[in-house]
């Protein structure tokens, strides 16, 4: 009898476990994102569609008039709304000849970018820091921000180290972004990875924010994206 009560112990379980998989399925929607001009907004850069190594790509470059570091440059979705879920992209990035010598080849997301474009969040890597020689460079892989008070300076000055980190990566490859986001907390994978590179538990929005989604770059970056995905959570 023991035994029996067992099964059906673990049986309730395992059904109870698989129920919850289904519900959250359910509530997912994934979409890939055709990244056409006509759904597409420069703010702050300029783009235009490019083939590159055989794929369609969009590429961005950050506006010269835009002096200041970790702003509103990128390219936004115009009818995507985000608040949780998955955003996948593949991305490339080069320095252009003119790029000053700070560049990184900085290229990453924003997301739930507000009407106005005054407040994001935003996830982003600097290629060139992971093959870099210097073990602090090298550390400073990948960053997270959010517009306009908490940008990659005050983050060093506040918390040093805990909104960046580092990533195996290189310049002028692509690299896959998947950024999981769930109420305040988003997680950034890099190429299939098993285990995130960055987490951030406190994004300084808050938990409860929708908005855009955006192609970001910063200064002295070529940036190309192609196969953006977006998972939605309801």
């Amino acid at each position: 009898m023991e035994t029996i009560k067992f099964y059906k112990m673990n049986y309730k379980r395992f059904f109870t476990i698989v129920l919850f998989i289904v519900l959250i399925i359910s509530t997912a929607s994934a979409q890939k994102i055709n990244l056409e001009e006509s759904r597409l907004t420069a703010v702050q850069t300029s783009m235009s569609m490019q083939n590159i190594d055989g794929k369609r790509a969009v590429r961005v470059t950050k506006s010269p008039k835009v002096i200041a570091d970790d702003e509103a440059t990128y390219v936004r979705i115009n009818d995507l709304n985000f608040k949780d879920g998955v955003i996948e992209v593949k991305v490339l990035s080069r320095l252009l000849p003119d790029a000053p010598p700070h560049a990184r080849g900085f290229i990453g997301l924003a997301f739930r970018i507000n009407e106005d474009n005054s407040r994001f969040e935003s996830i982003y890597v600097r290629p060139t820091n992971s093959i870099a020689n210097d073990q602090l460079r090298r550390n400073r892989t990948v960053q997270y921000f959010s517009y306009p008070n908490f940008k990659f300076t005050d983050s060093r000055a506040t918390a040093p180290g805990q909104y960046e980190s580092y990533a195996p990566i290189a310049p002028n490859e692509w690299i896959k972004l998947k950024i999981v986001v769930k109420g305040q907390t988003a997680k950034l994978f890099i190429n299939d990875a098993k285990e995130p590179y960055l987490i951030v538990n406190d994004l300084k929005m808050g938990a409860d924010r929708t908005g855009a989604i955006g192609l970001f770059v910063d200064i002295g970056t070529e940036g190309f994206f192609r196969d953006l995905k977006v998972t939605s959570w309801e």
